[in-house]
């Protein structure tokens, strides 16, 4: 079984990650990260290069409903 990334985690990606890595983060394996990336079907946006798949960190971020800043927002009147 594979473990999903935690938020932490997602957030210490770098900008663009290999297919495996992103296929974490969804609690995918390689083997069907593959699978779902040659039938157009994985469950955020990729990038082809050449033979590889790149996977840039804020698609897998917009996919699983994360804000870019995961912060809460300062209310107002909060010292800044």
């Amino acid at each position: 079984m594979i473990k999903q990334m935690s938020l932490a985690e997602l957030e210490a990606l770098p900008v663009a990650v290999d297919l495996e890595t992103a296929g974490r983060a969804f609690g995918i394996g390689r083997t069907k990260s593959h699978e779902l990336a040659r039938s157009g079907e994985f469950p955020c946006r990729i990038l082809r290069a050449g033979a590889k798949y790149r996977v840039p960190r804020q698609a897998i971020l917009d996919a699983l409903g994360f804000t870019s800043a995961s912060a809460p927002a300062a209310a107002p009147g909060d010292a800044a």
